[in-house]
Parts: structure tokens; C-alpha cells; sequence
């Protein structure tokens, strides 16, 4: 079973190149052609890139994240999430590596084991990257009305944020 695993991916790329072939498909012109168009969305994209890593890193480096963790922590305390899973919360719909970043920040604070740990790696695997989505994606492709994107967006992140805290207490605790 492992070795066809192996040969899935070189399997599926020898069959595209023959169905192209079989098709009469230039297949490495489509390819170049296609390669090309990747180029130019990658350099479209780099200012909104660059304008949302700007923004996160000036949201951490001015302080604004711990204030708005110190202002909201007791309350989630109350309710039994953890206040130190909030950078996760936080950060995660901003971005993926920021939020990796975070995560192991808690894992080396307090172990792989514990359930802030295991709250923030669930968050992380459960909410998506929306602000970065929509600034990088719909900003390539020229999509400016995204109200309702932003809206859709952060009330999954919210819900993966709390089923990530209910699901942890209900396996781990």
C-alpha cells in the first residue's frame, strides 16, 4: 500500500501528459503558458501580501494585541476558555505562519500536553486565514465588495474558535 501511495502523484502527472497527448495538446507550451500566468498572480498579489504582514506586525508590535487579551481574558476566563489561547484566536484569521508561530510559542510555554496546547493546535487546524484571504486573494483578483466574506469569514473562525475549546475540554479534560 505505501509504495502505491508513492506512485500516485507521478501516476496522475504521466496521465495528464498522456491525455494531453492523446488529445493533440501541446502539453509543455500549455505548461510554460500556464507557469507564466502563475507569474504574474504572484506579482499581482505582492502588495496586498506586503500591506497585510505590514498590518499584523504593527497590530503585535504596537502592544494592541495584549491590551485587547487583557481586556477580554477574565471574561473568557469566566466561561472556561483559556485566556492564553486568545493570541491563537487572534492571530490565526490574520495569518497562517504568524499563527504557527504562536503555537509554538505556547507549546515551548506550556508542553505539547497541555490543553491550552492542544486548544490552540485544534484552533489552528479549525479556522481558516480569512483577513489574509481576503486581502491577498480577493485583492489578485479585484474583488473589492467583501463585506459579506468578512462577515461569512470570522463567524466560522469564531465557531471554530469555540468548537476547538469545547471538543478539547470534551477529549482532554
Amino acid at each position: 500500500m505505501q509504495h502505491l501511495t508513492a506512485l500516485i502523484i507521478p501516476l496522475l502527472i504521466l496521465f495528464i501528459m498522456g491525455h494531453g497527448l492523446y488529445k493533440r495538446v501541446a502539453v509543455y507550451e500549455e505548461f510554460v503558458e500556464g507557469a507564466k500566468e502563475g507569474f504574474t498572480t504572484a506579482v499581482r498579489i505582492i502588495p496586498y501580501l506586503v500591506a497585510i504582514l505590514f498590518a499584523i506586525a504593527m497590530f503585535r508590535a504596537s502592544g494592541a494585541m495584549e491590551i485587547l487579551i487583557d481586556w477580554v481574558g477574565p471574561a473568557f476566563s469566566r466561561v472556561g476558555i483559556p485566556p492564553e489561547s486568545l493570541p491563537m484566536a487572534i492571530i490565526r484569521p490574520m495569518t497562517g505562519s504568524g499563527s504557527v508561530g504562536v503555537l509554538a510559542e505556547l507549546i515551548q510555554t506550556y508542553g505539547e500536553d497541555s490543553i491550552i496546547v492542544k486548544i490552540a493546535a485544534t484552533m489552528f487546524g479549525s479556522t481558516e486565514t480569512t483577513l489574509y484571504v481576503l486581502a491577498v486573494y480577493f485583492g489578485a483578483v479585484g474583488i473589492r465588495k467583501t463585506r459579506y466574506a468578512l462577515t461569512v469569514g470570522l463567524m466560522a473562525d469564531f465557531t471554530g474558535f469555540i468548537a476547538a475549546v469545547v471538543v478539547c475540554y470534551w477529549f482532554f479534560a
